[in-house]
């Protein structure tokens, strides 16, 4: 008889070092199979065949798999619907129980339900735990029960909730002989699924020499003030109990506040999902967005006029990265000076970010177009020649991506503020009552 083995499925958690769910599987007392599925579903979706968060999630299934050849095992990758794979598992494996970590988005949550009703029909087990999050779900509620629908008290009692039990991590390498013994393989190569690698480079991992820095410098996005360790975030090729330690031990409140936000937004993608598409707030639905087509596209290639603006598209295009500062005037600018759907925005930066994760894309969306949770208010509305004089006061960033702000060819404002301002405001307060 076939002897019985446990699966570990990869999804957003690729490391084999403190990874929650890889632990749990690891200690079934089976042998473990590590898999990991280019899912067709999603993959066929992307636009570019040369997108650099499939060559990210290559690279990292190559050092994973490297890992596992010098534990006499092997990862193996699979290119299909997760249907289609786990019904070939079955016919070659004798399998227990497929392990795998929580994903909050919609889709995610969808396959999952459906992989859950397809290993019932075969009697294998599911088990999924909480990885990318600190807190998650019902984890942080205010005293009655309910979600929060406000950071400031959400993040009071996050912090106050906090102790070391959620910050200890998985001692996974004290049980990695149990993964199954596996000739070496290579694993599939980008062509085999469709893709080429893309020449965008990737951000390292190192992000403890910005901490003590952190809260004064992170505004100005000429300089290197930021972690960009939001793409190892995202993909979960670092563990956010190590990130949420370091900024403890380190004093990194404002930091460790941005963590906190990316629970808080995983949380409301979680009890409120209509604000995937939709307002957080429903009456924001009735604003008459202009939605112009050609104004989108000048946005979209950082033509506007604006040069703050049109450098943070550029950098975006250029290295899918966008400084969260620029990220925030960009958005406003979109939504409030052009009247266009937040959702066109945000479609847009799914398509272009490395670090796009849909929970913190939507609340970042919804923030700036002031329909979200704990919004802007509608009549904040950022001054594009301002934020300049503020954050890039030497034009340092503005030059390095619109080197021809001040030549005759670049174009007059798209529109004028003073104009623009006024406009939106009638617009909301007719949509508002």
């Amino acid at each position: 008889m076939t002897k019985p083995i446990s699966v570990f499925w990869f999804r957003r958690d690729l490391r084999l070092q403190d990874n929650a769910g890889l632990y749990h599987a690891l200690k079934s007392g089976n042998d473990v199979l590590p898999i990991f599925i280019f899912d067709k579903n999603i993959l066929d979706k992307l636009e570019d065949n040369d997108d650099a968060r499939v060559s990210f999630i290559h690279q990292s299934l190559e050092e994973i798999n490297s890992q596992l050849h010098e534990l006499g095992s092997t990862l193996n990758v699979f290119y299909g619907t997760p249907t289609e794979i786990f019904t070939k598992l079955f016919s070659e494996y004798s399998i227990k129980a497929i392990y795998a970590n929580h994903d909050y988005e919609p889709y995610a949550k969808e396959r999952d339900a459906g992989i859950r009703d397809l290993l019932a029909k075969q009697n294998i087990l599911f088990r999924t735990y909480k990885d990318q999050s600190i807190f998650e779900k019902g984890e942080v509620l205010k005293d009655d029960g309910k979600p929060y629908t406000v950071f400031t008290p959400y993040k009071n009692k996050w912090v106050k909730k906090l102790d070391a039990f959620y910050l200890k991590s998985y001692p996974n390498d004290a049980y990695f002989a149990a993964f199954r013994k596996q000739s070496a393989q290579q694993i599939i190569s980008l062509d085999q699924i469709g893709f080429s690698k893309s020449s965008i480079p990737m951000p390292g991992k190192e992000y403890e020499h910005i901490l003590e820095n952190y809260g004064e410098q992170r505004n100005f996005p000429a300089i290197k003030g930021t972690s960009r360790i939001s793409v190892h975030l995202r993909f979960g090729t670092v563990s956010i109990r190590e990130l949420a330690k370091t900024a403890i031990e380190q004093k990194a409140d404002v930091w460790l506040n941005e963590l906190i936000w990316r629970d808080f937004y995983f949380m409301i993608i979680h009890h409120f999902p209509h604000s995937v598409k939709n307002s957080f707030k429903p009456a924001y639905d009735k604003i008459t967005w202009r939605n112009n087509e050609l104004e989108f596209k000048k946005w979209c290639e950082g033509k506007t006029g604006y040069p703050i603006v049109d450098a943070g598209m550029r950098e975006l295009n250029a290295t899918g990265f966008m400084h969260n500062r620029v990220r925030m005037i960009v958005a406003s600018f979109l939504t409030k000076h052009l009247l266009i759907d937040w959702r066109w925005g945000e479609a847009y930066f799914a398509k272009k970010l490395l670090d796009f994760e849909l929970s913190s894309n939507v609340g970042g969306w919804q923030w700036a177009a002031s329909s979200g949770c704990d919004a802007a208010p509608y009549f904040r509305i950022f001054n594009p020649e301002e934020q300049i004089k503020k954050f890039d006061k030497q034009l340092v960033y503005i030059k390095k991506w619109v080197p021809e702000f001040q030549e005759f060819e670049y174009p007059k404002p798209i529109v004028e503020h003073k104009f623009a301002r006024e406009r939106c405001l009638k617009v909301f307060k007719e949509a508002l009552g």
